[in-house]
């Protein structure tokens, strides 16, 4: 008898091991749970006023490979910034395995991420971009630095490259655009400057320039749209 119960053991192992490998074999391989966020500063700030933000990603269950506080010189062109950040897509991707990355960008931020988006082919790289607070088409406030900073010229009302950068489709590609602004934001003028054509355009409550990339509200806001 015990060779026999030995053979039938042995039968059902064979049986449980070729189930297990089915299933395996079957089984959908597991997606990255989010699309890694670059985090894009404005004029005069770095990659640490989001710090705040990024905890609270966190909290909401994104890792730390996911979210990427990025750093530049902020008195270079916005043309130079935006050919740094296309490189920054690139090692983020490589480096996740990602096909695609979310913008999240703050004041002047906007405007080297939507010139990479438009004209360095950022919109096969970019699922959805955000503008925070975002002079997209210029503030007359940037004349108090025009003539100190490349950046700041740029960012003035009627500037060469916002005329060239609004030219056209505002918001292109397959890429999905929201742009958040605040009737308390002293450092927008006017505040319609913020709006994009084509994107979700969201009014928040009255909140400084400085707070809206730090805010809470704002913040679970963005979450959901990038989400």
């Amino acid at each position: 008898m015990q060779p026999r119960m030995r053979r039938v053991a042995a039968f059902f192992s064979t049986v449980a091991a070729a189930l297990l490998l089915s299933l395996s074999l079957s089984a959908p391989a597991q997606a990255a749970t989010h699309n890694p966020v670059i985090f894009v500063h404005g004029l005069s700030s770095s990659s640490s006023s989001w710090d705040d933000w990024i905890a609270d990603f966190k909290a909401d269950g994104y890792t730390d490979s996911e979210l990427y506080a990025w750093s530049y010189s902020w008195g270079q062109s916005n043309v130079t910034t935006a050919q740094q950040l296309s490189a920054k897509v690139q090692s983020v991707l490589a480096q996740t395995g990602a096909s695609k990355v979310d913008l999240v960008t703050h004041s002047m931020g906007p405007m080297s991420g939507r010139y990479y988006l438009k004209n360095l082919g950022g919109t096969a790289y970019v699922d959805d971009f955000v503008s925070i607070g975002g002079t997209n088409h210029g503030t007359s406030v940037a004349g108090l630095c025009a003539w100190l900073y490349t950046s700041c010229a740029e960012m003035y009302t009627g500037s060469s490259f916002l005329t060239a950068l609004n030219s056209g489709d505002e918001t292109p590609g397959s890429v999905s655009y929201a742009a958040y602004w605040s009737n308390c934001d002293d450092y927008l003028n006017p505040d319609s400057t913020a709006l994009l054509n084509g994107a979700t355009n969201v009014g928040v409550s009255c909140v400084s320039h400085t707070d809206m990339n730090n805010d809470p509200g704002i913040y679970t806001q963005v979450r959901d749209f990038i989400a």
